[in-house]
């Protein structure tokens, strides 16, 4: 005897509820058909895509979803279908996880516990449940929650108490560094409380900033992982439960070997920038070459996310581009096999200079004319996004952003950030991780000195500490939140710390401009950080 549960680790469309439909309509046939499952799990709010945000607030949406409940009650039979969607219930709106059988709802779990930190902010939109939900499938009891609910103890204890057998989770569970192992033990802990076989079924995919990874897991009672799907990819996967014994085991089946932390952040950005140029319907991507170490991973990126063919790369010399920097980027895009296209500035730079000189007549040259150097850039190459149809890529990482080291209008134009929320030293780090199997970065290039080249024999170092001694009290005082008298006990100059902090704080403006980019710390600028732009702290 045994219990098959089908996991659809599946990529969803916010908004899309029609295909989203299908979707689950499509897989839960394969599931009845090619796996002979009782039932197959889908993620959190799958019919809406996850998360919807305002769209909630639409009526429109809301009869979409009852609209699509209806036409997955008659399309399918012959296999238990256990999705997540949102729900008026009693005019309250619950984010709710319902079992489709024989062509009804035969029960319905509204998630009792709703995240309002980070990311997340549920208690916008949803009211919190509470009551168990335990349904016989197969013979055997089992118990649905939702996301949160299994990050504390009282649900997954009310499901055993009402008889649960089982527990399934559905969970729309968005990456960031270190986040695999932080949910198997959890699980883990959670299995060991109740005595139940934990299912952990997670949404996969790019969706705005971020990034749900997959991994989906079966934990037995005894907090022993059986079974765990690949990370960054759609699986459909059988989980089969002996029921011979007193409770059902999970039988060991194919485990994923766990990601490296370079590999698992890899392949966030890769999937994060195809979900996001593809869904938002863009013919490929267009960046500007530098030479630099930052333009070369963003490159590197792209083209594994969407093909050689479907990125182009812009060189933008000027007078003070190093003949180095043409000649790495010539070679990283023909090791690539991308096609590229070299546009010299200085002909609008004059062009500016002779435009503004009586404006600017006394005054000394300054990082002015270093801006207007970025800004020619930006204007070139939002013009080819333009006509082309392709998203402009920026290359900017989190070290520069926070400090603002970055041009507003110029390298900060475009439409998506690849690696926005990647400090310095992890670009170094994931240029490193790329070049394993084929050196496509050319070694110089993540050796040589960084810098702007925007003045002459100019360096990063010029104007910023080392990024060793930088992103290390980055991480302090935007991740951690720690204050300036924290961070400087800890051991860092304080002058430093001060000027560092002030930095930070009098570039949130230029950060509230940027372009959305992939999350993959615990603390992304964006919706997981939200400082006043005006404040007197």
């Amino acid at each position: 005897m045994s219990l098959k549960i089908a996991l659809a680790q599946s990529n969803f469309l916010v908004g899309d509820v029609a295909g989203n439909t299908q979707r689950v309509i499509d897989t839960s046939l394969r599931a009845r058909d090619e796996l002979g499952a009782h039932a197959v799990l889908f993620p959190e709010l799958a019919l809406t895509g996850y998360p919807p945000e305002d769209l909630l607030l639409r009526a429109e949406l809301l009869a979409r979803v009852e609209q699509a409940l209806e036409r997955l009650c008659g399309a399918v039979a012959g296999i238990d279908i256990i999705v997540g969607y949102p729900r008026c219930h009693q005019g309250l709106l619950y984010n709710a996880a319902g079992v489709v059988r024989e062509g009804e709802v035969v029960a319905e779990y509204h998630k009792a516990l709703l995240p309002n930190y980070s990311v997340f902010d549920e208690k916008r939109y949803f009211e919190a449940g509470g009551d168990p939900c335990v349904v016989v499938i197969g013979g055997v009891p089992v118990g649905i929650t939702i996301c949160e609910d299994i990050w504390y103890s009282t649900p997954a204890a009310r499901a055993a108490e009402a008889g649960a057998q089982v527990l399934l989770n559905l969970n729309a569970s968005p990456f960031h560094r270190g986040k695999a192992p932080e949910r198997e033990q959890l699980l883990r802990k959670r299995a060991l409380e109740t005595g139940l076989s934990i299912v952990y079924l997670n949404l996969v995919g790019g969706q705005d900033e971020l990034v749900f990874d997959g991994g989906s897991f079966v934990m037995s009672a005894e907090g022993m992982v059986r079974q765990q799907l690949p990370f960054f990819n759609e699986q459909l996967a059988l989980a089969t439960f002996d029921t011979r014994g007193r409770h059902p085991e999970p039988e060991v089946a194919a485990i994923t070997t766990p990601l490296s932390e370079e590999q698992a952040i890899y392949q966030a950005l890769v999937l994060g920038v195809r979900d996001y140029v593809y869904k938002n319907g863009f013919k490929g991507a267009v960046l500007g070459l530098s030479g630099g170490i930052d333009s070369a991973l963003t490159l590197a990126i792209a083209v594994d996310a969407l093909g050689a063919d479907q990125v182009e790369a812009v060189l933008m010399p000027s007078r003070y581009t190093a003949d180095m920097s043409n000649e790495d980027a010539r070679r990283q895009a023909d090791a690539l096999g991308v096609r590229t296209t070299s546009i010299p500035i200085e002909p609008a730079f004059n062009a500016f200079l002779g435009m503004l000189e009586q404006e600017f007549a006394g005054t000394a040259v300054d990082t002015t004319e270093e801006n207007i150097q970025a800004r020619c850039r930006g204007i070139i190459l939002m013009a080819i996004s333009n006509k082309k149809g392709k998203i402009l890529l920026t290359t900017g990482n989190k070290s520069e952003m926070s400090v603002g080291y970055a041009t507003l209008y110029g390298d900060m134009a475009g439409g998506f950030a690849p690696i926005k929320d990647v400090p310095k030293m992890l670009v170094y780090r994931l240029a490193e991780y790329r070049n394993r199997s084929l050196e496509v970065i050319p070694r110089r290039v993540i050796t040589r000195a960084p810098s702007a080249e925007l003045a002459h024999g100019q360096q990063d170092s010029d104007s910023l500490p080392p990024y060793e001694i930088l992103d290390a009290i980055l991480q302090r005082y935007i991740e951690r939140d720690q204050g300036v008298s924290e961070i400087i006990k800890a051991g860092y100059d304080e002058a430093l710390v001060r000027r560092i902090a002030r930095m930070v704080d009098r570039n949130e403006y230029k950060r509230r401009q940027a372009p959305p980019g992939v999350k993959i710390t615990q603390r992304a600028f964006g919706r997981d950080r939200r400082y006043p732009l005006t404040n007197g702290f």
